[in-house]
């Protein structure tokens, strides 16, 4: 495998506290150098993203290389901020990987339709939640090229 940067940050936007601790706990024995934010709903997802209220400063809220999203929260859902993030050109590029408990053929033709990268239904036990970080690690950050992480101008926009 090729080499890739050595920190990338993951983006979680779930309103489970467990299953948050769990992929804490999964994406640390998955061996992962990844550095793991959390936001509990749509709307601190997209405050995060522009970096609006607690989420002002860059360095505790570093742009995301991958955001992993949970489709049912409360305020705004997953399906609304999926939506609202792949119509931004600053932030349609990053890769959003759907883990939720769903198994709907509607939420996973209605994802991909509004821009996932990826749906994935969250698996019920430690040890399976551990492989899925895995292959999502080894598939996100050793496997594909992803476009280089750009840093936010003055404007409050991201740029190269």
């Amino acid at each position: 495998m090729k080499g890739r940067r050595t920190t990338v940050t993951i983006l979680m936007a779930d309103d489970d506290e467990d299953d948050c601790m769990l992929a804490h706990e999964a994406l640390a024995e998955s061996r992962l150098a990844n550095d793991l934010h959390f936001v509990r709903d749509g709307e601190e997802l997209m405050d995060y993203l522009y970096r609006r209220g607690k989420y002002v400063d860059s360095r505790s809220s570093p742009r995301p290389g991958l955001i992993l999203l949970d489709l049912n929260m409360p305020r705004k859902d997953g399906r609304e901020a999926l939506k609202e993030i792949k119509a931004d050109p600053n932030f349609r590029q990053i890769p959003i990987v759907v883990l939720t408990t769903s198994k709907a053929e509607e939420d996973i033709y209605r994802s991909y339709d509004l821009g996932a990268n990826s749906f994935i239904t969250k698996p019920v036990t430690f040890a399976s939640l551990v492989e899925v970080m895995k292959t999502i690690g080894k598939y996100w950050f050793e496997i594909v090229e992803l476009p280089l992480v750009q840093a936010r101008n003055g404007h409050g926009h991201w740029s190269s």
